[in-house]
């Protein structure tokens, strides 16, 4: 494994954990327990971080993976790929207003953004997963410049 193929890997790895956490939580809230819930889902949030920092730095470091598929694909995976960070993006703004809400003590609002945001966050690390797993394994692309390089011209 290449380094144009670890960091998606270990990112996409953080996605899938945060997720099987934030399952988790669900499940020990309706269970009741309180405390447990509130470390597994600071936790998943810790692992979605990571993921964010690591494919931001990904981004802007080493660069991305270009489509490999067929352009009669092309159009196909472009449109799915905005619907996940599209998704992804108001998944992220929906879990930041979930933890303040329950770090602010607002339980009940937090109950009803909680169960929004924990069913977008599922759809948005399984189509994080087809993202990867369209990129690389079953149409593997080339590599784009890092964002600095572009940036400054290199």
């Amino acid at each position: 494994m290449d380094l144009y193929t670890l960091f998606p890997t270990i990112s996409t790895s953080f996605i899938v954990i945060s997720a099987i956490l934030v399952a988790i939580g669900w499940a020990l809230i309706v269970q009741g327990k309180r405390d447990a819930h509130k470390k597994v889902m600071i936790w998943g949030a810790i692992a979605a971080l990571l993921f964010f920092i690591i494919y931001v730095s990904r981004t802007a470091f080493v660069g991305n993976t270009s489509w490999g598929g067929s352009d009669e694909m092309k159009i196909y995976y472009q449109i799915f790929l905005i619907f996940h960070i599209v998704l992804a993006t108001v998944a992220a703004v929906f879990g930041i207003t979930t933890l303040v809400l329950a770090f602010r003590e607002r339980f009940a609002k937090h109950r009803k953004w909680g169960r929004v945001t924990a069913s977008i966050w599922f759809v948005t690390a399984i189509t994080g997963v087809v993202v990867y797993v369209l990129l690389y394994v079953l149409y593997p692309g080339g590599h784009t410049k890092p964002v600095w390089d572009v940036i400054l011209g290199a």
